[in-house]
């Protein structure tokens, strides 16, 4: 008996990651590496040619979800690929031009190689389409947003999504909530009845928390005397590949390593990563006017057991009370505060499923 599957693409500048899906069961998943490189594949349609003759005979590809980083403004929700797609996904280059032009090529290799089986583009940027303006919007003169789409626009939204998602089911909906993706990576958003409403991450998966190379928000000034001083390129560098926790603690990008290194300065990038992550939960407590549930997600998130012990001590006056015994197993789905304080879960994100359900939504519609 044939089975149907989406097949889930990530394509980086060298690499294509895959996952086959169906329904609710994963049938394989990996990743292929060096793409254009000495020993690799010349191309992504080399590499996805590869992936599909390894694929289960028993299975058809009854549509390919694409990981998309930036949808810009025109692209709100998961959109079925046709050329004009394309093309407005190639012209979104400037808005992300490290992650879209490998999903472009992605999405060129499997229209190449599946022929007739429809093709969808997931954006990172969608879930928070609902920004209002003025959470969306810069104090810089307002021709900057209209001429050039200066504004805020958010990522991780697949993990936001399906997390938030997931806490409502919990909870037989939730009104206010905050959600954590802390990783390498690592963003919060304020979801009301289900919407974002605001997010750390901006123009660029730049602002907003301490991330693993990345420092997150810093004074506009600073920039600008470091690019005095460095030049543009090495102030990019500086800012995306050498901050966050590798920066501050000398030590690491890897939570694990700077923990377990225990010299006053990681502690010290311990402590400012800490009061970020409490400080934006504060903020967008303040900004819905309350806060009725909270979510930890990401690798840190749903592993580190003293981050989330830490932080949910720094919010103790919106009253969560941590369970110590729960928040010391890691790796699962479960509450970890006390009965008689305000929930907060770790929620294991699966981006890949995500993008698989959107996809279906897709071509089912």
């Amino acid at each position: 008996m044939t089975r149907s599957a989406v097949l889930v693409l990530n394509a980086g500048s060298s690499s294509l990651k895959y996952q086959l899906i169906s329904g609710s069961e994963r049938l394989l998943s990996g990743l292929v590496e060096r793409i254009g490189e000495p020993g690799g594949d010349p191309d992504h349609a080399v590499a996805l040619r590869r992936i599909l003759a390894g694929l289960p005979e028993d299975v058809t590809v009854r549509a390919v979800g694409h990981r998309v980083v930036h949808g810009g403004e025109a692209f709100r929700q998961a959109t079925l690929i046709t050329p004009e797609v394309l093309s407005a996904l190639a012209e979104l280059s400037s808005l992300a031009p490290l992650h879209n032009p490998p999903a472009v090529q992605g999405i060129e290799a499997a229209l190449a190689s599946l022929p007739g089986v429809p093709n969808v583009a997931v954006f990172d940027t969608a879930f928070h389409a609902t920004l209002p303006p003025k959470a969306y919007l810069y104090a810089l003169p307002y021709r900057l947003y209209t001429q050039d789409g200066i504004r805020r626009y958010g990522f991780h939204g697949t993990s936001h999504a399906y997390v938030s998602r997931r806490a409502s089911e919990i909870l037989g909906g939730v009104e206010k909530l905050v959600t954590l993706h802390l990783g390498n990576g690592a963003s919060a958003a304020a979801v009301q009845s289900g919407q974002s409403v605001d997010t750390s991450m901006g123009l660029t998966p730049l602002e907003g928390l301490v991330m693993g190379t990345r420092s997150g928000d810093i004074d506009a000034g600073a920039v600008l005397r470091l690019s005095e001083k460095y030049g543009l390129q090495e102030t990019s560098t500086l800012l995306n590949k050498e901050s966050g926790l590798r920066g501050l603690s000398g030590v690491s990008n890897d939570l694990r390593d700077v923990r377990a290194a225990d010299t006053e300065q990681a502690r010290l990038a311990l402590a400012v990563m800490t009061y970020r992550i409490i400080k934006q939960v504060g903020a967008y407590a303040a900004a819905m006017n309350g806060l009725d549930a909270l979510v930890f997600t990401g690798g840190a998130g749903e592993n580190d057991v003293q981050l989330r012990a830490d932080v949910l001590s720094g919010l103790s006056f919106l009253g969560f009370e941590v369970d110590a015994a729960a928040n010391r197993v890691s790796g699962k789905e479960r509450r970890i505060t006390t009965p008689q304080s305000r929930p907060a879960f770790v929620i294991p994100t699966d981006e890949e499923g995500e993008i698989a359900r959107q996809t279906q939504e897709v071509v089912g519609r």
